[in-house]
Parts: structure tokens; sequence; C-alpha cells
């Protein structure tokens, strides 16, 4: 009944989208009208539209005409039409939600839409993508539309520098990755004046690849640290200890919940080994060997818990993590709290320090500071709960532009991994032997390299890639839609590039290239490069239809992942834009999910039935059961990612608490009367402390208080004294301090002038302010750690955990208060320096910028809430098959690029000449984006 209901009502997502729909017949009515004006009547549609918006009009009023604007632009510039699909895709990103659109649906055209319309208000847009190369890539591309209509585009990359990264924000669109988004918001708030902060505010976003960024990087948050003293020799230590333990009596390990802890007789095993090693001193659970604890207990999760080839991999002597979610090799990415350095430990390398929390921010909260925000992606259905939960963002399932030819087939399933290897083989060879490209989709390094093995052994020709061959990542994918290609990948297979069935023109045609200059020892001319094209586009059209012909791409998962959209990616390489297709899971009771969830229930279903070891069985109610286990997990990895954020929405109040003092302070000419008042609370506080307001005169800590205004500001005063006159009462002692200290610091301001004193209290406050906090910080990552343990007093830790912070952040300002008064008052204004003089503080201050530049770098780093730790961020995301260079802010209202001479370097800063990159004959541009 429900089926027939939607066949004659429409699904809920068909009635909402439906008043779209008279939009996009409007927008389409303007055709005619945008398609007779010039080139510059359409471009001045722009300061039409802003002129507009400052009489009134609203960004929705424009909509209509907006849209068919930048239609008729991408005609002219990128000779690419939007669908009518896309207009609605626009829409919805300018109303705030997420549009799931099928891969090759041209999300990043779609895109363009409603960021010029938002741009129009003169606040920035965001454009908020998964790597470097397709911020990159986008900005300079989609930038071409921009350009034309008179607004400036800027790209964020790793490797810009201060001056850079502000002329990008500056711009009406700027594109980057969310980690450089996220960082750039976490260095503004530790700069010490407004003219190095990068970002302008947080109007509007869009996010690419939107699950990937608001649900999976969401479990780390971004943490900038610093270096901390070296203990290499105790993680060595400790690691040698951990092959000793038992695995049946000395730890218990849960998989399921990636935890692993001593038993006692394990840790009483473990005392025993560290006194013998000289490490412990009394008992394990006294407070000075908290630290020891620690790295214990971090070297059993390295043990344990991180496999090599499957969570890291070793290269050039370092530990690489592995994003389990693409498969990347995560290049200085570490894991923080000791983690990172266990393992290395544990594999035998270079061993580096351990950071400190200077700075951090949940991508949650990062996110939730943007005035509008709107996402896309392929697969967001599956995770709309959560969208609506955490972001307060709706998802719209979009129609496709042409009907979907893909065939799902259902799961087959085997009692054992080596019979579903072995049948994955035959299918492989089945699809190759009738020209039917391939690509296998696995979970792991280790999953490709075995079915690699077995493809090698039955004498198959494939491509792999994966981490340890990410540098031909473009070359393989170019070759993926190839008729017969076989390739095997990881997670990452097609993240921001597509498999054209036939190949990749942009790689095919520099490898004609490459190939004529090889042969003939010159690069070819311009008509030459233009046969040369027409070549490669004939030969790709030729394999296009020969691999449509067998079926399109065949994709073969080759084991189900724990969250049903990584399964959805994968399948939506294949039967993009109407093309043919097909799709097809293989799966074993031995394989990682099925093993943790449902292995001794399958296992015995199957053996109760009658199946063989190398017998597959496929049913509907399989693939139930599978995505019911899927859908468990992805609840509990929701409640995992909620959890974090509930604590991390405590510390978030105290953050921008922080953030906008500090900025106050910057914007501030003075802050000499925040700095007075600071000033009399404490010596109001110390007052009070040694003369309470109830106490009897002769109960009066006076000796005490005279002391402390002497050791803390510099001030003898006769306390005693005044405390002996007859009447006199603690306000009034607390009042003479007052008028004494201000009067000791006016005499300061006199000597050195208040122009200098003014920039040295601002400076002075910013600096507290920021030792601070990162303390702070530090209080918050022990308390955080220890917290859960109150649950065991039957209290609830996450009240306690506000409570506590509530307390913490209290003191905070309270030790703020007294520390800026401390340095403030004992400022000694030193004498006009000798030459002498000059000449030594010449030469300490080249030691101290020596050892400063000694000193390894400040890093940025994730926490990951299954295993509790901190991941470093890429020091560079490079593009499939080169390393990204970092180039200038791309301004393309300003820079016409098409007037530079073709054998001149290229203005992106690749290196290349001009034809050889943004100047190319691109034949893929004709494709939607």
């Amino acid at each position: 009944m429900l089926s027939v209901a939607r066949k004659i009502f429409g699904s809920s997502n068909d009635r909402r989208i439906k008043p779209m729909r008279k939009r996009v017949e409007k927008i389409n009515a303007l055709e005619p009208q945008m398609e007779a004006l010039s080139d510059e009547e359409l471009s001045a549609k722009t300061d039409e539209f802003r002129k507009r918006l400052e009489d009134g009009a609203t960004l929705d009023d424009l909509l209509i005409e907006a849209f068919a604007v930048v239609r008729e632009a991408a005609k002219r510039t990128l000779a690419m039409r939007h669908f009518d699909v896309q207009l609605i895709g626009g829409m919805v990103l300018h109303n705030g939600a997420i549009a799931e659109m099928r891969t090759g649906e041209g999300k990043t055209l779609v895109a363009t839409l409603a960021v010029y319309l938002n741009a129009l208000a003169g606040k920035g847009v965001h454009v908020i993508t998964v790597n470097d190369y397709l911020a990159s890539r986008d900005a300079e591309w989609m930038g071409k539309i921009y350009g034309f209509l008179g607004m400036t585009t800027g790209s964020i990359v790793h490797g810009l520098d201060d001056q850079q990264r502000k002329a990008a924000y500056t711009c009406d669109i700027t594109y980057g990755t969310n980690n450089e988004f996220g960082f750039d918001y976490l260095r503004d708030n530790m700069k010490y004046s407004l003219d190095q902060m990068a970002q302008r505010g947080h109007a509007y976003a869009i996010v690419d690849e939107v699950d990937s960024i608001l649900i999976d990087e969401a479990r780390t948050p971004l943490i900038i640290s610093g270096p901390t003293d070296d203990r290499s020799d105790l993680y060595r230590t400790i690691d040698a200890l951990i092959p000793k333990l038992d695995d049946e009596t000395d730890i218990e390990l849960d998989e399921k919940q990636r935890s692993v802890i001593y038993t006692e007789d394990g840790m009483e095993k473990m005392e025993q080994m560290l006194e013998e090693a000289g490490l412990l001193e009394g008992s394990l659970w006294d407070p000075h060997n908290i630290t020891i604890v620690h790295h214990a207990n971090q070297a059993l999760r390295a043990h344990k818990l991180f496999h090599k080839d499957k969570d890291y991999l070793l290269k050039d002597d370092q530990v690489m993590l592995v994003d389990e979610f693409t498969g990347r090799m995560m290049e200085g990415r570490r894991l923080s709290e000791g983690l990172h350095q266990a393992i290395e430990a544990k594999e035998g390398v270079e061993i580096k320090p351990e950071n400190q929390t200077l700075a951090s921010i949940t991508f949650q909260n990062y996110f939730r500071l943007y005035d509008k925000l709107a996402g896309m992606t392929g697969t967001a259905i599956t995770e709309a709960a959560e969208f609506a939960d955490i972001y307060k963002l709706e998802v719209f399932q979009l129609p496709t532009n042409k009907p979907i030819q893909r065939i799902d087939e259902d799961d087959v399933v085997y009692r054992v991994a080596s019979a579903k290897y072995q049948e994955i083989v035959n299918e492989v060879r089945d699809a190759r032997s009738k020209g039917q490209p391939v690509l296998l989709g696995t979970a792991s390094i280790e999953k490709s390299e075995i079915i690699s093995t077995l493809l090698t052994q039955a004498k198959i020709p494939h491509n792999v890639l994966n981490a340890r061959h990410h540098e031909h990542e473009a070359e393989i994918i170019a070759e993926a839609g190839m008729p017969g290609a076989v390739t095997v990948a990881t997670n990452m297979a097609g993240r921001g590039t597509d498999i054209q069935l036939g190949g990749n023109y942009e790689m095919r045609f520099w490898k004609a290239i490459d190939t004529f200059t090889e042969k003939n020892g010159r690069e070819p001319t311009e008509e030459e490069e233009k046969q040369l094209s027409e070549e490669v586009l004939a030969a790709i059209e030729v394999g296009k239809k020969e691999a449509l012909a067998a079926g399109g791409l065949f994709v073969l998962g080759t084991e189900r992942h724990e969250s049903r959209r990584i399964d959805n990616q994968l399948r939506g390489r294949t039967g993009r834009q109407g093309d043919p297709g097909k799709s097809k899971f293989f799966i074993s009771v031995e394989d990682d999910l099925m093993r943790v969830f449902a292995a001794d229930r399958l296992n015995s279903i199957m053996k109760s039935l009658g199946i063989k070891e190398d017998e597959g069985i496929t049913h509907p109610w399989m693939n139930k059961a599978i995505e019911t286990s899927q859908k468990k997990i992805e609840q509990r990895n929701f409640e995992i990612r909620k959890n974090v954020l509930k604590y991390d929405d405590v510390i978030n109040d105290q953050r921008k608490a922080i953030f906008e003092q500090r900025r106050e302070f910057m914007h501030a000419e003075q802050v000499t009367d925040v700095v007075t008042d600071m000033r009399h609370d404490v010596i109001d506080n110390w007052v009070a402390g040694a003369m309470p307001e109830k106490a009897f005169a002769e109960q009066w800590d006076v000796e005490g208080l005279t002391e402390t205004l002497k050791n803390e500001v510099s001030l003898e005063l006769p306390i005693a004294e005044w405390a002996a006159e007859e009447g006199v009462a603690n306000q009034e002692i607390a009042e003479r301090i007052r008028v004494a200290a201000d009067q000791a610091f006016e005499q300061k301001v006199e000597q050195a002038g208040a122009q200098q004193i003014r920039a040295i209290e601002k400076q002075v406050l910013l600096q507290v302010l920021d030792g601070r906090w990162r303390q702070h910080l530090q209080h918050i990552d022990q308390l955080r750690s220890v917290i859960h343990l109150r649950s065991y007093g039957q209290r609830d830790p996450l009240n306690e955990f506000k409570e506590e912070a509530f307390k913490l952040f209290n003191e905070l300002l309270d030790t703020m208060r007294t520390e800026v008064t401390r340095i403030l008052m004992n400022i000694r204004i030193a004498p006009p320096a000798t030459d002498e003089q000059k000449a030594q503080l010449a030469a300490a201050r080249e030691q101290l910028l020596q050892r400063e530049q000694a000193r390894p770098p400040m890093q940025e780093s994730h926490l990951d809430p299954d295993t509790g730790n901190n991941e470093m961020t890429p020091d560079k995301i490079e593009k499939p098959g080169e390393v990204q260079q970092p180039g200038p802010p791309l301004h393309q209202a300003e820079d016409d690029w098409s007037k530079t001479p073709r054998n001149a370097p290229c203005p992106c800063g690749s290196g290349k000449k001009y034809k050889h990159c943004h100047g190319s004959l691109t034949g893929a541009d004709q494709q939607s984006v």
C-alpha cells in the first residue's frame, strides 16, 4: 500500500522538490533573453543585482534571474549548460540544505549557482572540498564563470603564507579544504593583531562530499599542537615489556569496541616488570607514576589495536597512518597522547617527540559558525537523521538527468574467504574476456594485496590503487574505464576523479604528447597537438562503445564496509549519466564486518542449511540482514560522535568567550581600563583572603597580606599600621592598596611614556590569555580522559564534566588576572642601551632565533573518538599523479589567463608551459563537471 501511495502522491522528497520545478520553468523562459545579451551586458548584471540588494531586494528575489545569468555565463566560458536538475540542486544549496546527487551528475557545476547568488551579498562565500587538488582545480575551473561575471576567486591550499591567505579570503569566493578553513580559524585566534588575521567572517559555505567532511572527518577535532620533551627511551623500554604478556590471561581485547585493557593479573605482571626495569618507584597507582601508567596503556594499544598494512604502513622508516575511509596514506598526520610514539617504538623506527595542545575545535562546532551552511554529495540519505540532529540540515535526493541503467545484484555470501576469493577471480576473468572494465573495491591495503596476488597467479593483468601506489592514482584511474581493464582499489577509488569509459582524455592526451616528443626529439606544433587531440578523442570514442557494449563498468565489492555510504560510493562509480553498469558484492563469514558482528549466527545458519564451504548463497533476506548490521554500526558511530559533541559543546562555549574577548582586546586602541579592573579585582581578592568580611581584626593575616603585596606586585605598604588605626575596615585598606598600586603603575607610565606602556599592556594581556588558555586545554584533556570513572559512583559523567570544566574556567580567569597584574606591576623600564649593550642584545636575539628555528614547528591534529587519540592533519595533499605546488590566489575577474603566450610559464605557478597546463586543448571540459 505504501508503494502504491508513493506512485499516486509521490514520495515526501518528490513533494518538496515539486515547487522548485516551477522556478526552473521561469529560469528556462529567461534563456532566450540572456542569450541576446552581449558579454559586457551579461557581466553588468552583477552590478545590477548588487544595486537591487542595496535597495532592499532579497537574494530569493534575485534567484531566478541570477541562475539564468550563471547558466549563460557557463555556456560562454566552459561550453557547459546547467541541466534542469542541476538548477534544482542550486536552489537546494541556496536554501541551506544538502543535495544528494548521483556520481557524474555535475555537483561542481551545480555549486556555481548558489555560490554566485550568495556572493552578491559581499560577505564572502566558502566552498569546502576534500583535498587541495580539488580546491585548486575547482577554483580555477569554475573561476572562469565568476571572473566573466566580475567576481574574484581565491583558493586556500597548504603552503600559502598569511598574506596569500588573507588575499584569498578577501575574494568574493574562496575554495579550500575543511582542514585549511578550520586551522585558519584557529590560527587567526592565535594572532596578536587584526591585520594578521586571514578570515573575514563565516557567512555562507557549501561543503562538497558533505558526508565525508561533516560525518567521517567530524570524528576528529582539529588541534594545533607544539612539541614537548623527548621520551624515546621510555617508549622503547615499555614497548619491550608488552610481548611478555599472555594474551589469554593478562589482557582483555574487545575488537567490536576497539578497546584493550590489562586484567588484574596483567597489571600485577606489568607492575613487576616495570620495577625490574627501574621505571617504577612505589605502587603503579601512586600519583607520581601516572605518566608510566599512561604510556603502558598506549604501548598495549599500539600492539593490539593498530596493525601494520591496515591502520598504518612503514615508508622511509616512518609510520604513516592510513585513512580508513579513503585508503589514502596520510602524510604528516600523527596520533597523539604518545600513541604514535608507541607505534614507532613497536616498529623500531625513529621516535619523534609528543605534542601539546595549543588550540582546538571540532568540525561540528566550526561549521556551525556559519550563518548558512549547505552541502552536496552522492551519499547522504542514510545519514539524514544525523545531519538534521547535529547541523539542522535537510537532505534532498535529486533526480538524475538521465534514467539510471545500473544493475545492482544481490550479495553472494560464502562460509570461507578462500571460496569467495576464487569466485571473484572467476568473475573478473569472465568480465575481462568480453571486454568489460572491472573495478574491485577493497576495505584495506592488506585485502587489496591479497586480491592482487590471486589475480597475478591467475595471469590476469591489473592495476592496484592503494596507499602504497597513490603516486600513480591519476594514471590508474585514467586507464580504469578502458575495455577489459581490471583495477583493484581501496575506498579511495575515484575520489575527485571519475572513471570514464574508454579512458580519460587529459591523461591520454599528455601521454600522446610525451610519446611524440620522445620519438621526434621536439615538442609538437599547435597543428600537431590538435591532430593528436583528435586522434585521442577518436580512440576514446571507440573504446567507450566497446565498453558500453560489454555492459559498462562492473563494480565488484570484495567485502561490505561498516558504513552503507562507503558501499554506495563504490557502487556510484558505475552507471554515470545514464551509462549501463553493474555492481555486485562478494562476502564471507570470515570478513571483518561479519566476523565481529554476526559470524557465529550466520555460520550456524549456513551449516544447518547444508551450505558447503565453496558454495555461495544469494537471497534478499541476506542483503537485509547485512544492511541491518550496518545500520546498527552506523547508529553506534552516530552516538559516539554525538557524545563527543556533547563534551565539546561545554568547551565550545568557553572557546567562543575567550576568542571573542581576544578580538575585543585587539580591536581596542588601549586596554588600560581592563588592566586596571584586573588589578583592582586581584587586590580585592587578596584582601578578602587575608581579612575575611566577618572576621575580627585580631584574626586578620596582616603579615601574609604584606608579604603577598611585596612579592607579587612590588608594593611595600604599612598594612599593619593601617590595620591598627581606630575604625579602619578591610574595605578601606583595600581602597588604600588600590590607590597605591595605581600610583605606582602611573609612575611607570610617566617614566616609559604612555604609548609604550599601552602597547605593553595589550601584548601582555594577549600573551597571558593565550598561555592560560593552552594550560586550560591541557587540564580539560586530562579531565576528559578520566571523567567516565565518575559513573562508578552513580554520577553522570557529562554533568560532572560541565561542573568541573566551569570551575577550571573560573580558575583560568582568576590566574589570568593575577598574572597580568604581577607582570605589569613588576615591569622595569631600562635606560637607553649603550652600543655595546645593543651588540650583545643583537647577538642574544640571533641565538634565540636559531633555537626557535631548530625547534619542530607547530603541527595540526585530529582526535579519533573510537581510539581516544589525536591524528595530525596532512602536511600536504597531492594532486593524483603529481605533487601539489602552492600557488597564488586566483583573481579571475582581473587576470585574463587566455592572453598568456602558449610557450610562456603558466600563471597558476605549476612550472609547466601554459599550453601544457591551463591552456591545454582539453576535450574533457565538454563533459559535465
